[in-house]
């Protein structure tokens, strides 16, 4: 994330990260093996949980004093979106996402054209003239 330049999600995002993958890791069946896929589309970073337990997870009210029952709530409360998409036996995939901030880069400059310049980078043939095709393959 720090690629991009999207420090400022990257608390939200890991709490994100870490409720999901704890969800994988106390009811997931078969298996506990996800993968976790981070993408940055159009001003929104997408943070995806893929498991192979079709069984589709379940918002629940944690009473005040459990401790545990309230990570998708969590996921809601710092994301700007999120959802489950079944995969049929495949599994299913948690998903939330999180708005980027705009990014601020400076593009590089460079000179003005200037046709004088560029002349004695330009070779013009003349009018007719034919030049034979060359291959970059040898023989």
């Amino acid at each position: 994330m720090r690629y991009w330049h999207l420090d400022p999600l990257i608390d939200r995002a890991a709490l994100g990260v870490t409720e999901l993958l704890t969800n994988v890791h106390r009811h997931a069946e078969p298996d506990k093996i996800c993968t976790v896929d981070i993408e940055l589309m159009l001003g929104r970073l997408m943070v995806s949980v893929h498991d192979h337990d079709p069984r589709l997870p379940e918002v629940r009210d944690a009473e005040p004093f459990e401790t545990c029952g309230r990570g998708l709530a969590m996921v809601a409360a710092v994301s700007e979106s999120w959802g489950v998409r079944p995969e049929g036996e495949h599994g299913k995939v948690v998903w939330f996402t999180l708005a980027a901030p705009s990014p601020t880069v400076d593009l590089p400059t460079y000179p003005a054209y200037d046709a004088e310049s560029t002349r004695s980078f330009v070779s013009v043939a003349p009018v007719g003239a034919h030049t034979p095709a060359r291959s970059a393959v040898p023989g």
